[in-house]
């Protein structure tokens, strides 16, 4: 059985996180618009480097942690663990995760855009028979792929990501030579150290209403009664959008 099977969407989520001190997301009221189809992928520098690979099914982010990221090259076959479902909000998150906090380390955005899934079935039936297959329309990552869950003795989250063999397909090509955000142009090091936006940054995809970019610390005892600036970042020098008090 999956971790997390039988909780309620979101629910996992929100369990391993104290939204007092990370300046990621709780769930929030953003909703699934009809046809929603929104995709992303998060570099995270955690206790190990993966990447977090995000599909916009059913009102949720559903997730996957890809160690070795995911590729274009269409003769790999890369191990993705489903993990549990992420909200909406998250879908444009980067920042840095305290230390002590579930998941800490800095996170990129590191691709984004929109995806289609191929064939009549839904998201969610296509995941429940362990066949999900979609076509990707992203800053980095284009073309048809499909997660295929693995008949194995494990805990039952293991899936692998494949890409297949199309006019984006490209043998040989290497994930980390894409290490930049699409979101503020910024290596994972500047991230990491808090470092401004990029001024010149590369063409960004996606939608650019859904981004959240914290550089903002956690809060802590001394500060907490200030209210913390959450920075919406969009193609174009960085500038502050909204202030929040509720982290969201």
């Amino acid at each position: 059985m999956e971790e997390g099977k039988g909780l309620m969407p979101l629910e996992e989520y929100a369990a391993k996180r104290r939204f007092q001190n990370t300046p990621e997301p709780p769930p929030g009221k953003e909703t699934s618009k009809p046809g929603a189809n929104y995709f992303c992928v998060q570099r995270h520098d955690a206790t190990r480097l993966h990447y977090d690979f995000r599909l916009e099914i059913d009102g949720v982010l559903k997730s996957w942690a890809v160690p070795k990221g995911p590729t274009l090259d269409p003769g790999l076959k890369h191990f993705a663990a489903h993990v549990e479902d992420h909200p909406l909000e998250y879908g444009g998150f980067e920042g840095n995760i305290p230390a002590g906090n579930y998941g800490a380390g800095s996170v990129m955005l590191w691709d984004r855009g929109t995806f289609d899934l191929l064939g009549d079935a839904s998201g969610e039936e296509q995941m429940a028979r362990g066949d999900l297959k979609f076509r990707l329309h992203g800053e980095k990552l284009n073309g048809d792929f499909a997660l295929v869950h693995m008949k194995v003795r494990g805990k039952g989250n293991e899936w692998l990501i494949i890409k297949k063999r199309d006019e984006f397909a490209a043998p040989g090509w290497d994930v980390e030579g894409h290490a930049y955000s699409v979101l503020s142009g910024r290596t994972q090091e500047e991230i990491a150290r808090n470092l401004p936006v990029r001024k010149t940054k590369r063409k960004t995809a996606g939608a650019a209403d859904r981004v959240w970019a914290s550089s903002r610390p956690a809060k802590t005892k001394r500060a907490a009664k200030a209210p913390d600036a959450v920075e919406a970042v969009e193609a174009g020098p960085a500038k502050k959008k909204r202030k929040s008090t509720s982290g969201a």
